[in-house]
């Protein structure tokens, strides 16, 4: 045995028998808000008869039971600006995922090389000048870092979580865009509705103009009555344009969800008169489906994953480094390569240590101070998703126990106005009288009509904050990025 390998051994020798991974290995901590029973327990709020404690489906739209938004969610998932962005950030992390990945795979290495050139004769103790030569070098060199210590293993373990946060946050991304197109679409059915609700009490007054006008003319009313009729006929028609605007907004706001110009999508795409509703009670599950099914949560779980995955790769920098590698290959004179005295080979390991002192302990306190955030935003989201769905839960159901007193509202003030119109119309009431029922009735209507347009967007906030609607969505990493952590 060489002097060499005398030297070697006693220093590899431990290393052979002391391979392991350090850093912490992960989990989600006990102490964590998704792990409080009260976080995994029932939603407040779901023993009213508007919503269910039943699984919220993938594609939750379809409750609407409307073939035009099916069609308009489709799009959307397929040409949204924001999921092709999401797209490609993933594809971006897999890719460096499997960069990381490769480090775990022999390395080699090819060179060739010529040039003229004139060698220092002193580099070889010679005083007089070494002529000048045409100068050769071949070689190929072939290295395979030994991981006793886990840095490739948590380097992939880190890469890995963050390709699976990519997916998550793509996985996000569709859940706001399908909110947001049926959000467009709602709002222009509900713009539409309260349009049509003006428009009715428009010519509703309308007419009450024209009968003031002619009891005027009859000698039966005064002229104050019919300028009265007028000033509430205008100001009816004062909120048409309001309307309107809001209806187009909506429009511009779908075409840019479908990923299109303003002016390039169809009027009868986003044409709609009344809003979507459902056709059974909500379903809102439990705590525990809702922390599972947010991609957010699942997001901010996998970034926790990560953080603690490079407190390993950090502390690794405290042990050696071994590199096993063989290389060969031919050096010489340019003309005398390939033969006996150009051939050069080698092989065996590579031993690095950098001592502590540069730095590498302040970087492992660095890591871990990383983990600890993380996982006080995964705390934060959780809490948030929590809260979210809540007031999103609370909001809804309160909104529709207003919207059924204002349906009572309307109904009576209609038939206020209606007795109303008919006393007048006798001579039995004055005018103000008959004007007042019917501006109670046009508040009444458009109260309720406002108030069925928040109810449409107040599910959809609720679906929002439920999660759903990602779970079908293609998967761009590939099959190992879906399993369990």
């Amino acid at each position: 045995m060489s002097k060499l390998s005398l030297v070697l051994l006693p220093a590899l020798v431990p290393l052979l028998f002391a391979c392991t991974t350090v850093g912490p290995d992960y989990h989600v901590p006990e102490h964590a808000a998704v792990r409080a029973p009260e976080a995994n327990g029932p939603l407040l709020g779901t023993d009213g008869p508007a919503v269910s404690v039943a699984p919220v489906p993938d594609d939750w739209w379809r409750l609407y039971d409307d073939p035009k938004l099916d069609a308009l969610v489709q799009q959307a998932l397929s040409a949204n600006t924001s999921l092709r962005v999401a797209a490609a950030n993933l594809r971006r992390a897999v890719a460096i995922y499997h960069e990381v990945e490769a480090e775990n795979l022999p390395q080699a290495a090819f060179s060739a090389k010529a040039e003229r050139a004139q060698i220092a004769g002193e580099s070889f103790l010679l005083k007089e000048k070494v002529p000048v030569f045409n100068l050769g070098d071949v070689g190929f060199s072939v290295s395979y870092l030994v991981d006793f210590f886990g840095k490739l293993a948590r380097a992939d373990e880190a890469a890995l979580a963050s390709a699976q946060a990519s997916q998550a946050a793509l996985d996000m991304a569709r859940v706001s865009v399908v909110a947001q197109t049926v959000q467009a679409y709602v709002q222009g059915c509900a713009a539409t509705h309260e349009l049509a609700v003006a428009q009715e009490q428009l010519a509703l007054q309308t007419r009450g103009v024209e009968i003031a006008a002619k009891m005027v003319a009859a000698g039966r009313g005064q002229p104050a009555d019919m300028l009265r009729a007028r000033v509430q006929a205008e100001t009816l028609r004062a909120a048409l344009p309001r309307f309107k605007a809001q209806k187009e907004g909506a429009a511009y706001r779908l075409a840019v969800m479908l990923g299109q110009p303003p002016a390039a999508l169809p009027q009868a795409a986003a044409e709609c008169h009344e809003e979507p509703t459902l056709r059974q009670a909500m379903p809102v599950g439990d705590g525990a489906a809702l922390l599972k099914r947010r991609p957010d949560i699942r997001q901010a779980e996998r970034e926790l994953a990560a953080a603690t995955a490079k407190i390993g790769v950090a502390t690794a920098d405290l042990y050696p480094s071994v590199r096993i590698g063989a290389s060969a290959g031919l050096s010489g004179i340019l003309s005398d390569l390939g033969t006996g005295p150009t051939a050069r080979w080698g092989m065996g390991p590579l031993i690095t240590w950098n001592l502590p002192t540069n730095g590498v302990r302040p970087r492992i306190h660095g890591m871990e101070a990383g983990a600890d955030a993380a996982l006080a935003r995964f705390d934060g989201v959780v809490l948030k998703a929590l809260e979210e769905t809540q007031s999103a839960l609370s909001a809804y159901t309160r909104e529709l126990e207003r919207n059924q007193s204002l349906r009572v509202a309307r109904e009576d003030a209609g038939e206020v106005a209606r007795q109303h119109r008919l006393l007048y119309q006798s001579g039995r009431v004055p005018y103000l009288s008959s004007l007042d029922a019917d501006r109670t009735l046009a508040g009444a209507e458009a109260a309720l009509a406002a108030s069925d347009s928040q109810v449409a967007l107040n599910q959809i906030n609720l679906f929002l904050a439920l999660g759903g609607g990602w779970q079908n969505s293609p998967k761009v990493a590939e099959h190992r990025m879906s399993e369990a952590h």
